[in-house]
């Protein structure tokens, strides 16, 4: 199978953005204000907004920071939280010192098209870029410094990347992995 067609095979699983609007939230009198907020402090810090379209829980915390977790594109996180800051602006919070949405980290998963002998790829890939421990995890855990993300492969050839702050990040890391098990000569 192609690098193209593996490439073809990835998809966004989750995006994580922070941004802030730039000061201090009282967090009771929004989960007040905010129709269905969640803030319950003894189990978690921050207010939980969920944006229904597109589909996102934004965590908003007391210093004004707000991570977008769940979107699946980057564009879906930018719309999450424009919601967010209408909601909030239309409450009175100024937002005008709000900040460009940040990527801290990308999920996506792609398939390989062929299954991975695990064993040998720990062995090939080199043992300080790989944690493998099939009695605790199914999955190999491989480190890649460049671009730097972490990919899981699994033996039925399907990967989960994680990491990436762009999407094009992951696309490498997939031509990455496959030309390393193709050098191998582990890739069927």
């Amino acid at each position: 199978m192609s690098h193209e067609a593996r490439l073809d095979s990835l998809e966004i699983q989750n995006v994580v953005a922070s941004s802030a609007v730039g000061l201090e939230l009282d967090l009771e009198s929004l989960s007040d204000d905010v129709p269905g907020a969640e803030f319950n402090p003894d189990n978690f810090p921050g207010l939980v907004y969920r944006t229904q379209d597109p589909r996102a829980a934004n965590l908003i915390f007391r210093s004004g920071k707000i991570v977008c977790t769940g979107a699946s594109s980057v564009d879906e996180v930018n719309q999450a939280l424009e919601q967010v800051f209408e909601e909030l602006g239309s409450l009175g919070i100024p937002i005008d010192g709000r900040e460009e949405a940040t990527v801290q980290n990308i999920v996506s998963s792609a398939d390989l098209g062929t299954t991975l002998n695990l064993n040998a790829l720990a062995i090939g890939l080199g043992l300080e870029h790989v944690e493998y421990e099939p009695e605790q995890f199914p999955g190999l855990v491989y480190r890649i410094d460049e671009p730097n993300v972490v990919v899981l492969l699994f033996g039925s050839g399907k990967i989960v990347i994680t990491g990436a702050k762009k999407v094009e990040y992951a696309r490498e890391a997939i031509n990455v992995v496959s030309d390393e098990i193709e050098s191998l000569g582990l890739l069927g």
